[in-house]
């Protein structure tokens, strides 16, 4: 009986073992460390180009931070129809601060995920480009037809996931905005992009293009929204803006428009005088930012600081005028 029992412990024993060598060797290892933004792009072959201009920008460092990061990734077709757009034969031949500041308005600070602009639909956010006054950059997006950014660049491949962020590979390189980039790229504003554009005398355009730096630039722009104009148009009881005479409505764009200054909300104060194009406006920001215009008629200023390159816009509810 004894011998029995020694026998009994002694495959107790070795099962015991058995079955601890079973769970060793059975136990998963654990998964690789996942890849940064710049080591994801590095191992992308689609995104070779990417990868050299963060080198060649010396961002590569900066964008294997902690971050996290949201990188728009211009694939190689991308940065091939950029280059060959401006004449450059490669990334070296791009000047280094428009380098920087090109790929640096394709990251925006935090983990931003496609089902979150989906969710919101069209908007704006900052990238860490720097716009006029040493502002952040803004970029709009809007996920009507796919989710497009500055209505430039559409994503082709979202949510590729880093240890430091997300990658969304686009098909164009977007460039640095002006207000005009956002005043075409929005669609609540088409209808002052058709008054600006309206009459063939109209430099509107050309003239808000200027870069920073070069006068008439940097401009402010409150930008009515197209249910703005349509409400103009009913006061004055006129079916379009065709129906606008061109003395009125040279005299209510410049009524808009601040040559010279990038005014953001911050700059803005209670009975500020604002001296546009057409005439004075008073600013007034307690209770809400508004302005004034010298009939009386008060605009609420319901989208503020879209940060360009050469100015800021902010987006009104009602036309205002001279």
């Amino acid at each position: 009986m004894k011998k029995l029992t020694n026998i009994t412990l002694l495959l107790f024993a070795l099962f015991a073992i058995y079955s601890c060598s079973e769970e060793e060797t059975e136990t998963p290892q654990e998964n690789p460390q996942a890849l940064n933004i710049v080591e994801t792009a590095q191992a992308t072959a689609d995104l070779s180009s990417l990868v050299a201009a963060v080198i060649e920008a010396d961002l590569a460092t900066t964008l294997s931070g902690p971050g996290p990061f949201t990188v728009l990734a211009p694939t190689n077709e991308a940065f091939a129809t950029f280059l060959k757009e401006n004449g450059w034969a490669d990334v070296s031949e791009v000047p280094d601060e428009a380098l920087e500041q090109v790929l640096l308005n394709h990251v925006i600070s935090g983990n931003v995920p496609s089902t979150d602009l989906t969710s919101a639909g069209s908007g704006y956010t900052n990238t860490l480009a720097t716009g006029a006054g040493n502002n952040s950059m803004s970029i709009y997006y809007n996920t009507e037809d796919g989710v497009k950014f500055n209505n430039v660049a559409t994503v082709t491949t979202a949510d590729v996931s880093a240890s430091n962020g997300t990658v969304h590979i686009i098909d164009r390189v977007i460039g640095l905005p002006t207000v005009v980039t956002f005043a075409t790229a929005d669609p609540n504003f088409s209808i002052l992009v058709s008054a600006l554009t309206r009459e063939s005398s109209y430099t509107y355009v050309e003239t808000l293009l200027t870069s920073d730096g070069t006068s008439p630039a940097p401009f402010t722009v409150f930008a009515p929204t197209n249910d703005a104009f349509v409400d103009l148009l009913g006061e004055l009881k006129l079916e379009s803006l065709a129906d606008v005479n061109t003395e009125t409505l040279t005299s209510t764009l410049n009524t808009h428009v601040v040559a010279g200054a990038n005014v953001q909300s911050s700059g803005l104060s209670d009975g500020m005088s604002i001296q546009t194009l057409g005439g004075k406006l008073t600013a007034n920001v307690t209770g809400g930012a508004t302005l004034t215009d010298s009939k009386g008629r008060v605009s609420n200023i319901i989208v503020v600081d879209v940060q360009a390159s050469n100015g800021v816009i902010h987006a009104i509810d009602k036309v205002v005028q001279e």
